[in-house]
């Protein structure tokens, strides 16, 4: 049996395919949903390495877990295709460009963003991502919205989230719970009938995995998985604190964005809400405009969103060094956040892929999947919002009464400048071909001159 399952991975050459996950890396710009879609485009559409069910079941299975769901979706798609080695390359590769950028470009910041032209590009930047955002919000809702039931999901989630301020886990643990109860009530666009079995398995053939995923899961192997993996996560903090102690500024980053790794799910757009919230009021490591500033730096470079990540412990450690050099310290809390933000999305693939390649096409399972999916539809809108609301006003108050949160914006803080811009990008994203990448640099371009004619006059 594994003599022909390592004849059928055969099929796909070991070299063919680190060069395929390099040119993906390559391509990784526009957030989640461009990944994903190179992706699909590259292994599902030309290559033909993957079944579009397969791609699908993969997604929703990485929509599950805590972290960037596109690099997840690359390392199980690698494990899938040649097993351990090949998910640790696919994870790998697809995060290392950004991974460089975002820090040459926080060196950058830090250095000069006192300066008209840096402060220029950023004032275009901003409205421009919150245009991609809503964009990112659309494409997804129209997916995975196709039914009342969904809708009412999101917009739950929405007042969950951004209104009530409830915890993250416990909005998608009541997601998953209720799509589970939905699809056995036969709620509209939940409890439908699963894939005939007999063309589940043609694909299969037609499209073979590797002989890691074709062995069934056992619990000696979880053991192992988790021995390996637990420690590489979690080591790096552990020697930091022995050498800076507990209270340095990057040993409290590796260990606010480890929890998070842990307790954050939906992908980047649903984590940033809650990494603004927790570094921005409650760290206090950067303001709302800086975090803005570092979202635009992880739109417009290669690799996962979530690698703003970066930019927030670069600044953080920068203001805080301790006994360090702030670029010491800098450096240190970027590398040491990156580290422990994707460790953990090994340890979750290598773990509960094989899991979920025994029960892919239960439906109990896919029910809950897509409510997750429509949940996390809400977290976006929720994103969308806040973002809106910091571009936009000068001014921004949060107000608490009775249980329920509100931001309340300084009306005459009203940037007309921002406002345009955003609107001019939203039409470029949704009317033109011109891309994420031409929009930005149109927005950037306005944005630039409306700054340059401030300053002349």
């Amino acid at each position: 049996m594994r003599r022909a399952d390592c004849d059928r991975a055969a099929a796909v050459p070991f070299a063919a395919a680190l060069r395929v996950w390099a040119r993906v890396a390559a391509l990784s710009f526009g957030g989640p949903a461009g990944q994903i879609a190179v992706m699909h485009r590259i292994l599902v559409e030309e290559k033909r390495w993957v079944s579009e069910r397969r791609f699908l079941q993969a997604l929703n299975f990485c929509m599950l877990l805590p972290g960037p769901e596109a690099q997840q979706l690359a390392i199980y798609l690698g494990w899938l295709l040649h097993g351990t080695a090949a998910g640790i390359v696919a994870g790998t590769l697809f995060v290392l460009p950004g991974l460089l950028s975002i820090l040459a470009l926080s060196l950058v910041y830090v250095g000069w963003q006192d300066t008209v032209v840096v402060a220029a590009i950023f004032y275009g930047l901003k409205p421009a991502v919150l245009a991609v955002v809503l964009a990112a919000l659309v494409r997804l809702g129209r997916r995975a919205l196709d039914g009342p039931a969904k809708r009412a999901l999101a917009a739950l989630a929405f007042v969950a989230i951004f209104f009530l301020d409830l915890p993250y886990p416990l909005v998608i643990a009541g997601a998953a719970a209720a799509g589970w109860w939905l699809g056995r009530s036969k709620w509209s666009g939940f409890g439908q009938p699963g894939d005939d079995p007999s063309s589940a398995a043609a694909a299969d053939m037609e499209h073979p995995a590797s002989a890691a995923a074709t062995r069934p899961p056992s619990w000696q192997r979880s053991l192992g998985v988790v021995a390996i993996w637990l420690p590489l996560w979690w080591a790096p903090v552990a020697l930091l604190r022995l050498w800076l102690g507990a209270g340095h500024a990057v040993v409290r980053e590796g260990v606010f964005f480890g929890r998070t790794a842990v307790v954050t799910f939906g992908g980047a757009y649903a984590v940033l809400a809650y990494v603004a919230q927790r570094a921005v009021e409650d760290f206090r490591w950067l303001s709302p405009r800086e975090m803005l500033d570092g979202l635009g730096m992880a739109e417009t470079t290669p690799g996962p969103l979530i690698q703003v990540v970066q930019f927030v412990a670069f600044l953080g450690a920068w203001r805080h060094p301790g006994p360090l050099s702030p670029l010491s310290a800098a450096v240190l809390g970027s590398l040491v956040t990156a580290w422990v933000t994707f460790t953990p999305c090994f340890l979750w693939i290598f773990l509960g892929a094989p899991y979920m390649e025994r029960l892919r096409g239960r439906r109990g399972l896919a029910d809950a999947l897509a409510a997750i999916t429509a949940a996390v539809v809400g977290v976006i809108l929720q994103l969308a919002v806040w973002f809106a609301l910091h571009t936009l006003f000068g001014s921004v108050r949060e107000l608490r009464a009775g249980g329920v949160r509100l931001f309340v914006p300084d009306l005459h803080t009203l940037d007309p400048f921002a406002l345009a811009i955003a609107a001019g990008a939203c039409w470029l994203l949704f009317r033109t071909r011109l891309g994420m990448l031409g929009t930005l640099g149109v927005a950037v371009a306005t944005g630039a001159l409306v700054q340059l004619v401030r300053f002349l006059f």
